[in-house]
Parts: structure tokens; sequence; C-alpha cells
């Protein structure tokens, strides 16, 4: 087995935990399902042994091993759409700030930097939840032109989502 660059001694103790939530996870299912840890490794291509490690919450077992496992527990589930571009909020935000910088590099210019006393003009009365539009959304609809969506579709499903206090 190749050494690895981070002995898992050195990761940081939430994600040990969260590994170790995972194992157990893992061993509650395959009791409730009423099957045997050789039965798992057995579906899982793994030995026994392993397939202890698993349900301890070793991290130094192959990742491949834990997907597996979720996969026998929920084929339905995506364990890739936990982190899929369009869910990727701190990116996405870094997006549009560039987008924002790069398409009004004059701060006098941008809507958006107003001063806290200046109401933006499609405000509403103050105190009217949803009265404003989210600056998301006025970016999409007055900044962005019509191939954006098609070119950042990461950034266009964040513009798109829904703000609780808008109507």
């Amino acid at each position: 087995m190749p050494r690895q660059n981070t002995p898992p001694s050195d990761y940081p103790e939430i994600v040990l935990q969260q590994i170790k939530q995972l194992g157990l996870n893992i061993a509650i299912a395959r009791k409730r399902r009423g099957e045997s840890q050789a039965q798992w490794a057995m579906r899982l291509g793994v030995s026994q042994p392993t397939m202890a490690r698993i349900e301890r919450g070793d991290p130094s077992v192959a990742m491949a091993s834990y997907v597996m496992c979720i996969w026998l527990v929920n084929p339905r589930s995506s364990l890739a759409e936990l982190i899929a571009p369009q869910h990727d909020h701190g990116a996405l935000e870094k997006e549009i700030a560039r987008v924002r910088s790069k398409r009004s590099p004059d701060k006098q210019s941008n809507p958006y930097s107003a001063s806290a006393k200046e109401a933006p003009p499609d405000a509403g009365p103050p105190g009217q939840a949803g009265s404003a539009i989210s600056p998301l959304k006025k970016m999409s609809s007055t900044q962005t032109g019509q191939g954006f969506s098609s070119i950042h579709p990461g950034i266009a499903a964040l513009l798109n989502k829904s703000h609780p206090n808008e109507p």
C-alpha cells in the first residue's frame, strides 16, 4: 500500500469523527439487514478484517470501500451530489464577486455599494419583507445578459435560487 502524505492522526478531529460516524452507520445498516461482516466483505470485495475496520471508522481504509458501503445501503444516493459545483456556495460567491468586479470596476456605478441610508430604487416601504429584489436576482436580470446561465451554470443556479424574503 502506498504511503499517505498525511497520516490519519493529523486529520482534523471533526473529519475523524465523521468517518467514525459513517462506520457506525454502516455497521447499523448491516446489522439491521441481518447480514454478517463476512457477507458484506464478500459483496465489497474486501476481507472481513477490512470490513471490521470500515465499521470502526478507520480513516486509512480506501474511500472506494466506504462509497461501496453507502451504495449497498442506498443505491439511489449520490455522494458526489454533496459537493456538486452547483452546491459549492463558497466558490459560487467568489465567482459572483469576480464577475461583479469585472462588470463594475467603478464602485460609484455599482448598485450594490449604495450606503445604508440610500434605498435602492426598487425597494418597497421599510419593514415589508420581500419588497426589494435581492442583489443576486438584480444581477441576474440586469447585468448578466442572455448567455450568462449557459456559460456559468453554477452561478446561474445560485442566482435563480429562491430567497425566503422574495415573492
